[in-house]
């Protein structure tokens, strides 16, 4: 049903668009013209979240033969018998992750018990207890095993099969070691926090043989630890790879980058590491505030949205993060209460394989509870939401007070930002929420800023400069700027009220916490109250949320099948696949 939800919502073979609503004794069906005296019925349902109905029992059925497809292949093929004959292998791909889904939710319900009592043991019963960046960890892995708002088939990974997950996925939380490449220095381009610069001589941050670098972690191994010849103990830099990417994939990578003959990659793994939530990112084990973002050959959420690290991503991630300290130093009602990881250091050798991002989480949370927006609704070890944990340590057991709590820094935030001319692609998995601590009210802790929309004009116009151009912000991915409201608009709609507050409301009113339409009322309020609150320096800005959120009479959706997989982006038209749309109903209007 979720996969044929979201086709539908994306109007796929014209569901939304070439199809009459017919009322039958059992509800409502939507009749789709397939020839002559044939066509196809899907049974619907009333929604409004991401559409106005979504699929409901028996599926997709076939006219005049009366006969019921139940599987994603049959559905898919049936479909695809109406699209375009250069669209089929999109057809056939989103089958196979269909399969992969599938099999990734049966790999979850048979270890479901074994990775519970693994968090349980590790981290205690009490979610809300689970403390600092290490606790942080366990949360992804409850994150990781629920379903995306959006994307129907989430859970699988491209190319990956169970002993793959297994051993490396998040949502099993394991621990494994990493693998190590010795390349010439004079290949690697990095950055120590501040502009791109070649290595030199030495190890990964420029140190010379015999020396310790103060840039790199514990327990970073060194040539020799690796078991590697003198000859490359210095004038030599180590990059990290992760084991997957180890196993094939850099091979390809090095002769597409002429460093075959030059690389030596150590046969001894070292450095305990655990995934976060992203899968190509892990933690150091012995130091969960460390995370490396290392390039995997795999893809998810979409067969084109490659969980590679390109150079200009890194670049562009190191841009994100100053322009929201600029943000925040003209902006002190929010000192403390954002936070944001340190992404500045990275090092790369020219190639989307060959690259590492080093994030340095902020200190001083060893006591708080952290974890991500996604983690919420997550089912704790006893069956219940994570947040009704944290709402019985935080909010006197009040999941709405929480949730207020939250809704309210979040939407205010994000809207300060929307006036500075800042949109972020900082989604439910990217924003993580901080409680305790020695702090009363939540935190919130940003990473991943590599993808944002920026207004020039309006950003000069908030910080009294001249207008910048993306290279001047540090940008290396032009579609970053923008020069009207409406990308801005889009970006703030799809991340924001919907992938973060919108599901939140309907995820608590599904889990019977509180009435669809009170929570809906709580997130328009908080929302109406942010763009009040800009309206007083920044009343264009708050003008355009207003008629384009609040007061629209639909709301762009993302696309991300379409986008992601059944399209090419010719055919789709997408420059960002992460950010091509349909639209869907306002749902903020229920309580205008």
């Amino acid at each position: 049903m979720r996969v044929l939800g979201a086709l539908l919502r994306e109007d796929v073979a014209g569901l939304r668009t070439r199809t009459t609503l017919v009322d039958r004794p059992d509800g409502s069906w939507l009749r789709l013209p397939t020839g002559p005296g044939r066509a196809l019925l899907l049974p619907v349902r009333e929604d409004g979240f991401q559409g106005a109905r979504t699929a409901r029992l028996p599926l997709l059925r076939q006219e005049p033969e009366g006969d019921d497809l139940t599987s994603s292949d049959a559905v898919l093929a049936a479909l695809a018998r109406l699209a375009a004959p250069e669209d089929a292998p999109g057809y056939a791909a989103f089958a196979e992750e269909c399969r992969r889904d599938l099999d990734a939710r049966e790999l979850h319900a048979t270890t479901e018990d074994v990775v519970l009592a693994l968090l349980t043991e590790s981290h205690g019963s009490r979610p809300a207890h689970w403390r600092g960046h290490a606790g942080a960890l366990a949360h992804d892995t409850l994150a990781a095993r629920t379903d995306h708002p959006v994307h129907p088939v989430s859970r699988g990974r491209k190319g990956l099969g169970a002993d793959e997950l297994l051993l490396y996925a998040p949502e099993f939380h394991p621990r494994f070691r990493l693998r190590w490449l010795s390349l010439p220095a004079r290949s690697v381009t990095r950055s120590t926090g501040g502009a791109e610069h070649d290595t030199g001589a030495g190890g990964l941050s420029g140190a010379g043989p015999g020396e310790t670098d103060p840039g790199l972690p514990d327990g970073w191994p060194t040539p020799a630890e690796l078991g590697l010849p003198e000859s490359r103990h210095g004038g030599h830099v180590l990059l990290p790879v992760h084991p997957l990417t180890a196993a094939g994939p850099l091979r390809d990578a090095l002769a597409a980058t002429g460093l075959a003959r030059h690389a030596y990659l150590a046969e001894r793994p070292l450095l305990d590491v655990v995934p976060t939530l992203s899968m190509r990112t892990v933690a150091l084990a012995g130091l969960p505030g460390t995370h490396l973002k290392l390039p995997l050959a795999t893809a998810t959420l979409g067969l084109l949205n490659r969980r590679t690290v390109t150079p200009g991503s890194l670049r562009d991630g190191a841009a994100g993060q100053r322009l929201l300290e600029g943000v925040l130093r003209r902006e002190p009602r929010f000192a403390g209460r954002v936070l944001l990881a340190d992404e500045t250091r990275y090092a790369h050798a020219g190639h989307e394989l060959l690259a590492v991002l080093r994030r340095t989480q902020p200190t001083g949370l060893d006591d708080a509870a952290v974890l991500p927006l996604a983690a919420l609704l997550a089912p704790a070890p006893d069956g219940r939401p994570v947040i009704g944990h944290l709402a019985d340590r935080f909010h006197g057991g009040d999941q709405v007070a929480l949730a207020d709590a939250v809704l309210t820094l979040l939407l205010d935030w994000q809207t300060t930002l929307f006036g500075h001319g800042i949109a972020l692609e900082s989604h439910q998995q990217n924003i993580s929420l901080v409680l305790g601590g020695g702090t009363d009210g939540p935190r919130l802790l940003l990473k991943d800023n590599d993808g944002p929309r920026v207004h020039t004009r309006r950003l000069a116009d908030a910080w009294g400069c001249p207008e910048p151009t993306v290279g001047e912000l540090g940008f290396a991915d032009r579609r970053i700027r923008v020069t009207q409201d409406g990308p801005l608009a889009d970006l703030f709609t799809t991340i924001t009220v919907h992938l973060c507050a919108g599901s939140l409301a309907f995820g608590l009113a599904a889990r019977g916490v509180a009435p669809l339409d009170l929570l809906l009322g709580l997130v328009r309020a908080r929302l109406a109250e942010a763009i009040d609150r800009a309206a007083a320096t920044r009343p264009g800005a708050a003008a355009v949320l207003r008629a384009r959120v609040l007061d629209a009479p639909e709301l762009p959706v993302k696309a991300m099948v379409t986008a992601g997989t059944l399209l090419t982006k010719a055919r789709s038209g997408a420059a960002d696949i992460n950010k091509h749309y349909t639209t869907g109903p306002n749902y903020l209007l229920r309580k205008a």
